[in-house]
């Protein structure tokens, strides 16, 4: 392998096809695990002279790591009624690789017996972890992986989120947000865990514990009190009244808790600020409500800051809103390999916290494919608004969201008037102005009111609603 490390993939072929190939096609594709390692199927061999029992068990001696993945089958058996699988799991054992054990599914009344008895033979031995799909698996194996190079030595460190937090114990953590945590994975990704798993088990297939003792990334995901270990791992939420950072903040809220926690009450912060239409009933009892911007793209601009986040910084992750924008901006420098116009494109996903992205991927908080920036710039588009800004300023990043399509520089291309302008603010504040409101914010007369609205409206700026006296006017809708 010539210094590298070679991967020996053991399963039952044609049952777990699918996995063994998405294992080899991640391993390789991934840049931090592609520097180390290179992936072993059998059937990428050609065919030549020796036997498929001398080839196997060759390549699990030349190979560095043992990966098995285990599902309902036993496979061939051969003349001593052994299956490959359990030739390869034996003979890595013996050779004493570093074994690596995935199972997929919890339903073991449906596997073969001598599948069943494999897997108990490997529990008997080593951690054995359990998943739902190949999504799943990807994590775990990731983690695995990861956790076997440090081992090694080959990386400097681990990520901050897989150290160990010190003084923490499993009475810090809180059985319910397990609990709670389960059953959402299970909906959300097929999380192969059942609900009543204890809370130490839970952590051991999610990779949570080093040598026995709590991650950060256990304290962050389900701590009952995370601050006490990690005081800056909070969220800082402000509202202003117009474009600035100017006093006074309208509304000041700092949120604590899980990440889980943080990331629902900080977008649900935003929402609260945010100008809202209701429909008709029309389309069913309950009028439509409509939000300027759209929920999954704030929300996904607070996950991936409290997934990338530094969090040995002492500084917060901090949330302003603004008259005409949102900002996230989190204690954090991208990775040397992407830019902020690189977010624009497809990249690979690296989290600067990769056991919280896994959680938070398997509870659907995020998608872990390197997609983030793309849905929200997707999701900008969808409403018609401005692509998103990102920004990397000394040690923050910033995702910085416009809540229209009005922007300063917009505006300022259809040349209008300071007056004009002055009424787009007070509706992007307010959601809609009337003319008499028009009349006192700029002192105008009526009838010279209603040329400036008027304007507006013919320039696609505003939308008039109402006739005579119910008249009033709202930001135009549209590209």
């Amino acid at each position: 392998m010539s210094g590298r490390m070679g991967i020996f993939v053991s399963s039952v072929q044609k049952e777990l096809a699918a996995e063994r190939r998405a294992m080899k096609d991640f391993i390789e594709g991934d840049p931090l695990l592609r520097q180390y390692f290179d992936v072993f199927l059998f059937e990428d061999l050609p065919a030549g002279n020796q036997t498929p029992n001398q080839l196997y068990i060759g390549q699990v001696d030349k190979s560095s790591v043992y990966l098995g993945i285990f599902g309902d089958q036993y496979g061939w058996e051969d003349t001593e009624s052994i299956s490959p699988t359990e030739r390869e799991f034996d003979r890595a054992t013996l050779k004493k690789k570093p074994r690596l054990v995935f199972v997929k599914g919890t339903n073991d009344a449906q596997r073969h017996p001598k599948m069943l008895a494999l897997i108990k033979k490997a529990e008997r031995q080593l951690t054995r972890r359990r998943f739902g799909d190949v999504s799943d698996l990807t994590g775990k194996v990731y983690a695995s992986l990861i956790q076997h190079l440090e081992q090694r030595g080959v990386l400097p460190h681990r990520p901050f989120d897989a150290a160990a937090c010190p003084r923490a114990t499993l009475k810090d953590i809180d059985a319910d947000k397990i609990a709670w945590f389960i059953e959402r994975a299970r909906q959300e990704r097929n999380f192969a865990l059942k609900t009543d798993t204890p809370p130490d088990q839970t952590l051991i297939q999610l990779n949570l514990l080093d040598d026995k003792n709590l991650t950060h990334a256990a304290v962050l995901l389900f701590g009952r009190n995370p601050q006490k270990f990690l005081p800056s791992a909070e969220i800082k939420c402000m509202h202003f009244h117009g474009t600035e950072v100017v006093k006074p903040i309208l509304d000041y809220k700092v949120f604590k808790g899980t990440v889980f926690d943080q990331a629902d009450q900080a977008t649900d912060f935003v929402f609260t600020k945010l100008a809202r239409s209701v429909g008709t009933r029309d389309s069913g009892v309950a009028a439509p409500v409509a939000y300027e911007m759209p929920k999954r793209v704030v929300a996904e601009a607070v996950v991936n800051a409290l997934v990338h986040r530094d969090y040995a910084s002492r500084a917060a992750v901090q949330v302003y809103v603004f008259a005409d924008r949102v900002e996230v901006w989190n204690p954090g420098e991208l990775p040397p390999s992407l830019t902020p116009e690189r977010l624009r494109q497809q990249h690979p996903s690296l989290p600067g916290n990769p056991l919280v992205a896994e959680s938070m991927f398997l509870a659907h908080y995020i998608e872990k494919a390197g997609t983030g920036t793309l849905d929200v710039i997707e999701g900008c588009r969808e409403s018609h608004l401005p692509e998103p800004e990102f920004q990397q300023d000394g040690d923050h990043f910033i995702i910085r969201l416009w809540r229209d399509r009005f922007t300063v520089e917009l505006l300022d291309s259809l040349v209008l008037t300071e007056r004009q302008k002055q009424g787009v603010a007070q509706v992007k504040q307010n959601g809609r102005i009337t003319n008499a409101e028009y009349q006192r914010l700029t002192g105008l007369t009526r009838k010279t009111s209603a040329r400036d609205l008027d304007a507006l409206v013919d320039k696609g700026v505003f939308r008039r609603i109402g006739e005579k006296r119910g008249t009033y006017y709202v930001l135009a809708g549209g590209k």
